[in-house]
């Protein structure tokens, strides 16, 4: 029998976080890495991955910065190839990356609402069949998908305008339920984490503009902090899991539960 400090431990594993180089996807490499794991930096920027692969191995892991556009297969299959070639392995998988656009649905054009399909639900398929191959091959594996509260709730659109992204966050979540039946075979657990409002340089003017709107919807009183995902990012990623799979859950301060 386990204790528990080490079934927490992902020492000597490995993580590719997508969109990992800055926002929820750093503080997520980050904590993996605290806990252990060597970790994959991936987005289109390599600059940016860069930066963020050389903060994380303060941390005492290994780190790699790929630059890759997770909506292309050619790139995605180029990532996994790298990690391999380096790592030898691949443990977990953070479907990270994503994107919205903010408009009303009647004034959403066909394009962006495409191009975040694109990236929030068809770039996390592509990742999980590229680096899923290898975790059926080694019979193990940790898929951790990461969608929003917004995909298991309509929005108030005084606060929240982006049918897109509602729209493709609910197909992730589905998707999560669906792959983790499928692949439960090769003892690969999928789980979804769905966040409420965390400030992010990417919706940072949306909340100082919808503040009062967005705080009054969290019953905790705040949005989400640097350390609120690190926890839950770990535990999917863990054998503390090693039990659970297709679970979603919500990391939102109590926003779903009202």
């Amino acid at each position: 029998m386990a204790n528990v400090k080490e079934l927490m431990s992902l020492e000597g594993r490995v993580s590719v976080v997508t969109g990992g180089a800055t926002g929820l996807g750093l503080q997520m490499a980050t904590g993996l890495a605290e806990a252990g794991s060597n970790i994959v930096i991936c987005s289109r920027k390599l600059e940016n991955c860069e930066q963020a692969a050389h903060e994380i191995e303060k941390t005492g892991v290994r780190a790699l910065a790929v630059a890759c556009d997770v909506t292309r297969p050619d790139q995605v299959e180029a990532m996994k190839e790298a990690t391999l070639k380096k790592f030898g392995r691949v443990d977990v998988l953070v479907n990270n990356a994503g994107r919205a656009w903010a408009a009303p649905p009647e004034d959403t054009p066909l394009e962006r609402w495409q191009q975040v399909f694109d990236l929030n639900i068809t770039a996390p398929f592509l990742c999980a069949q590229a680096l899923g191959r290898a975790m059926i091959r080694k019979k193990s594996g940790k898929i951790i998908n990461i969608a929003s509260i917004a995909g298991l709730v309509g929005r108030n659109p005084r606060a929240y305008n982006s049918i897109a992204y509602g729209a493709s966050k609910g197909a992730l979540v589905n998707f999560t339920r669906d792959l983790a039946v499928k692949w439960a075979q090769h003892n690969i657990q999928v789980n979804c984490i769905c966040p409420g409002f965390f400030v992010t340089p990417l919706n940072r003017k949306l909340y100082e503009k919808n503040k009062e709107n967005i705080d009054r919807e969290i019953p905790l009183g705040r949005t989400g902090g640097p350390d609120d995902l690190k926890g839950m990012a770990v535990l999917l990623a863990s054998d503390a899991s090693n039990f659970i799979t297709g679970a979603i859950i919500p990391v939102d301060g109590g926003a779903v539960a009202w």
